[in-house]
């Protein structure tokens, strides 16, 4: 699991740079400032998250017995719902789609609040 964990960090923090380096060089000039920003927000969550999954694999060898991969899980599927959901409504405008993204961050929320409570008892 942890090679797996720091492995999906990688490709996430890989896809934000690329994501974020399209939006500021490619983007910039042909989308709207709010849907810039959207896409802002979205790249430095995927960042955040995938620095956040890095630490899950160094905490899964440090404290095998007591922290649990369910951090990793959150993040991972926090990651694509939270950030996928606002990629998908700055590319598509379709507003419906950003009902998904508190979900997203629901799924961050429980990563980080498992990985304290694992932490707690190591």
């Amino acid at each position: 699991m942890e090679r797996f964990f720091a492995l999906a960090g990688c490709v996430f923090a890989l896809v934000a740079v690329v994501i974020g380096a399209f939006g500021a060089h490619f983007l910039q000039s042909r989308l709207p400032t709010d849907s810039l920003v959207t896409l802002e927000t979205a790249v430095r969550y995927q960042m955040y998250h995938a620095l956040s999954l890095f630490f899950v694999a160094y905490s899964l060898g440090k404290w095998p017995s007591a922290v649990s991969p369910v951090s990793g899980w959150l993040f991972l599927s926090g990651i694509i719902v939270f950030s996928g959901s606002l990629y998908i409504l700055v590319a598509t405008e379709q507003r419906w789609i950003g009902m998904l993204t508190p979900v997203g961050g629901m799924l961050l929320i429980g990563g980080w609040i498992n990985l304290f409570i694992n932490l707690t008892r190591t």
